[in-house]
């Protein structure tokens, strides 16, 4: 079967030929469609332990089992524990062979109905972003509605999703963005407001436009952590699933606990935050946003346009 595959760092994935048997546990799935997240930039950057060469890559993907069109839980032995991960934890493609191919052989426990309202594009572009953004807003966060919530970086898959799961919850959505077609696009959308981070008065723009913030959700943390938790509020909470900019320095104690605010981390999800993803996403009827679709074959140019953050939600390819 044809595939996309890791082979050395700092070198685009090689298409190629690959002959995979089965583990006993393991049925055999069809895929239709595959979705790239920035994990699968860093892989070929080296940027990601335990890399294995002949792998191949992809954490999202939809295809068909026994007649199902099924969507995979990408996240690979998650334990008994809701409020963790295991130790053994990982996530589908590199070091174990994932989505970017003709078929996947995998447990059926990571088998799940693909909703019937999304697009196979749609659906192969869900996994990863929604079950990180669900995990991230409502398992951690708490997020209620008619609260103010903020997301980082909006453009993103994870971000885009958590902004569309946090409308859907009757929150406002607030959001930052690095840049202006990015932040046209998005009020386009309806969310309540946003600003670019680039311009030099962001942080005061964007309080007055939200007054204050209950819930934050970033993934690049950095110094501007410091900043938006001036406008956060009495019990909020900010949530971090990803650290682009680095370290948090500059943050002042006092506010933390006068307010009564938390700060925390998520990754990815459980089985039961995938189910429940899966529910909300079927209950309200939302739709993954897709960028820009590929022929399996034309990989590489997905690649780029993902690696120069020109997107607008995910790069699919479709087989």
């Amino acid at each position: 079967m044809k595939a996309i595959v890791f082979e050395t760092i700092d070198t685009l994935p090689s298409l190629k030929d690959m002959s995979i048997s089965p583990k006993a546990d393991e049925v055999e799935v069809d895929i239709i469609a595959a979705a790239l997240n920035h994990r699968d930039i860093w892989i070929t950057k080296g940027l990601y332990p335990g890399l294995v060469p002949d792998t191949i890559m992809g954490a999202d993907g939809v295809g068909y089992y026994n007649g199902r069109r099924v969507v995979i839980n990408p996240g690979l032995a998650w334990g008994e524990n809701e409020q963790f991960q295991s130790p053994k934890f990982r996530v589908l493609g590199v070091p174990d062979h994932g989505t970017f191919a003709e078929k996947i052989y995998i447990s059926p426990k990571a088998l799940f109905d693909a909703p019937s309202h999304l697009t196979d594009e749609e659906a192969a572009a869900l996994p990863v972003a929604g079950v990180t953004a669900y995990r991230a807003l409502f398992s951690r966060a708490k997020l209620q509605k008619g609260e103010n919530v903020l997301i980082t970086g909006i453009g993103g898959g994870v971000a885009l999703m958590a902004a569309q799961l946090a409308e859907a919850a009757g929150a406002n959505v607030f959001f930052t963005t690095g840049s202006d077609d990015k932040l046209e696009n998005a009020l386009a959308l309806g969310f309540k407001g946003g600003v670019n981070y680039r311009n030099e008065n962001w942080l005061e723009n964007l309080a007055t436009l939200c007054g204050h913030l209950d819930v934050i959700v970033d993934s690049a943390a950095g110094d501007n952590i410091s900043k938006l938790l001036k406008l956060a509020t009495y019990g909020s909470r900010i949530v971090l699933y990803g650290g682009a900019l680095g370290k948090m320095g500059g943050i002042n104690p006092q506010p933390l606990f006068w307010k009564q605010m938390e700060i925390m981390g998520s990754t990815m999800g459980s089985p039961h935050d995938f189910e429940q993803l899966l529910a909300f996403v079927n209950d309200h009827q939302i739709r993954t946003r897709v960028d820009k679709v590929y022929h399996f074959d034309d990989y590489g140019h997905a690649f780029a346009r993902l690696s120069v953050g020109e997107q607008m939600g995910k790069v699919v390819l479709k087989l």
